[in-house]
């Protein structure tokens, strides 16, 4: 095929899949934010539909000429076509091994295995999932096999999410993070229930909640005009393009702060999004380089920017105005250390940071040992449970609270968890870089936060997927990764706000 017919007909496939990809979004947003119970199977069917087209759009024979000529003609495109080229031939060396009928089905089985993940948390009835997450673990191994067969099943799909990620990496970064923490957990723990939290239990009426939810925004400068904010059962981020980026959270009216740093963490993800550079738009890099690094986002924004003092002393004065009575007995410094109070818990979502990367163990060595076929989906639970125990130290009370409590499986995504704790630890090195050169809780102080995202934009936002993950690390810190910076981050937090000794 000649060279400019090849790039013209390339540029016109991305604009179609992403249109597609973008009507997809919309289906699925609205299936968790507004669809009714019973629109689910011509959800279903459109589903299956798209997926078709898109599969078809780039599996053919057409295609995979273009690719070849732009392959063959590296030296004529500039960066970005170059590495929209480059990720259009990893992603077709999947999809091309995948039948079409097996692909729409996979697409298919999604769309209601996500509507029987929200029956069964309801219901409290894990045989409600279990068929459906049997499939998706089997579809997972069978790509593997069919893409990759001589490589690790579990390190092909944590590549999908992190480029170059295996479970030896992580297997290193964790016992690493563990022969640390977990002393300092046993540390904290010995000094007792010295932090008071009775007044996060109080009832905040949800509408009030709504309110607090769009004075986060403003402080996190996030354009509402680029911007939405729903409700679902599970909250999330969805990334249709820089000036459609929709967040969602949950409220529960006797537990405030869970919406409230739902609300920053997803903002952390849409602030990612929402900077990505306008030489990006209509290509296949307008988005995050990978979920790591995206999740390095929506932590850093949830954790070190929004259970800082300084953004504290600035958000609780209008959690006091919203709520005049729930909160008039409760001071700022309490307010701080209860929203930094470490203590094991049920809820990955509700962990504190210092006993989050535990949650993540648990769901990492589960995955592992499903896609090694070493336990079954009717085994799960009860090992959840039993983990929990070792890790964590708490008693699981239900499937609900226990292995149903994430809608990650229920959505395919097999080897993302991980990310979770790698974005923490990317966050931890990346503020070390940014207070060299800014004066981070200032800036946090005085309603200045968008100078930090500005610092963030320039570094690693505005480029998209045009970096890879390691040369987003590298260009906003000048060093490759390091998880010291994380160990370092929570042994001098946690130490300062229990009181400990410095070993």
């Amino acid at each position: 095929m000649e060279f400019n017919k090849a790039l013209e007909r390339f540029k016109e496939i991305i604009k179609l899949s992403n249109a597609y990809t973008y009507a997809m979004g919309v289906i699925t947003f609205d299936s968790e934010t507004a669809a009714p119970k019973n629109s689910v199977m011509g959800r279903a069917k459109a589903s299956e539909i798209f997926s078709g087209i898109t599969y078809k759009l780039t599996v053919n024979e057409e295609y995979f000429e273009v690719l070849d000529t732009l392959s063959s003609n590296k030296d004529k495109l500039d960066a970005i076509t170059a590495r929209e080229v480059e990720l259009a031939v990893q992603s077709l060396s999947q999809i091309r091994h995948i039948p079409i009928e097996e692909y729409t089905e996979y697409r298919k089985t999604l769309t209601y295995s996500q509507n029987a993940w929200v029956q069964a948390k309801r219901n409290d009835d894990y045989s409600i999932f279990a068929p459906y997450l049997e499939k998706i673990i089997a579809f997972h191994r069978r790509v593997a096999s069919l893409v990759a067969p001589d490589m690790d099943p579990y390190d092909y799909w944590l590549d999908q999410y992190e480029q170059e990620l295996s479970t030896k990496t992580l297997d290193a970064f964790f016992d690493k993070v563990r022969a640390s923490i977990v002393p300092l957990i046993k540390r904290v723990s010995e000094r007792g229930d010295i932090i008071r939290t009775d007044f996060l239990e109080r009832h905040c009426p949800i509408e009030l909640q709504r309110r607090l939810s769009d004075y986060v925004m403003q402080l996190m400068h996030i354009s509402r005009d680029d911007c939405a904010i729903a409700e679902s059962e599970h909250p999330f981020t969805l990334e249709l393009d820089k000036h459609d980026v929709r967040i969602t959270t949950h409220y529960h009216e006797e537990r405030l702060i869970s919406n409230l740093y739902s609300v920053i963490h997803e903002g952390g993800h849409a602030l990612y999004e929402l900077n990505i550079g306008d030489d990006l738009i209509d290509t296949a890099l307008a988005g995050g380089t990978s979920m790591s690094v995206h999740e390095s986002q929506s932590r850093f924004y949830e954790n070190i920017i929004g259970r800082s003092r300084a953004f504290v002393e600035i958000l609780f004065p209008k959690i006091k105005e919203l709520f005049p009575e729930q909160y008039k007995d409760v001071s700022l410094d309490e307010f701080y250390l209860a929203v930094n109070k470490a203590q094991p818990s049920l809820k990955r979502m509700n962990a504190d940071e210092l006993t989050y990367a535990m949650h993540i163990m648990v769901r990492y060595e589960l995955e592992k040992r499903m896609m090694h076929g070493e336990i079954t989906v009717d085994e799960l639970p009860a090992e959840w449970n039993r983990l929990y125990k070792e890790y964590l130290g708490i008693e699981v009370p239900s499937n609900r609270e226990g292995i149903l409590q994430d809608v990650h499986w229920g959505g395919g995504m097999i080897g993302y968890f991980p990310s979770y704790a790698l974005g923490s630890a990317y966050g931890a090195q990346m503020v070390e870089a940014i207070k060299k050169d800014l004066d981070f809780d200032e800036l946090i102080k005085n309603d200045r936060i968008n100078e930090i995202t500005a610092w963030l934009t320039e570094r690693i936002y505005r480029f998209g997927r045009l970096l890879k993950p390691g040369d987003a690390v590298r260009a906003a810190t000048g060093k490759d990764f390091d998880p010291q910076y994380f160990i370092d981050y929570l042994t001098e937090k946690y130490t300062a706000i229990y009181g400990l000794d410095k070993e």
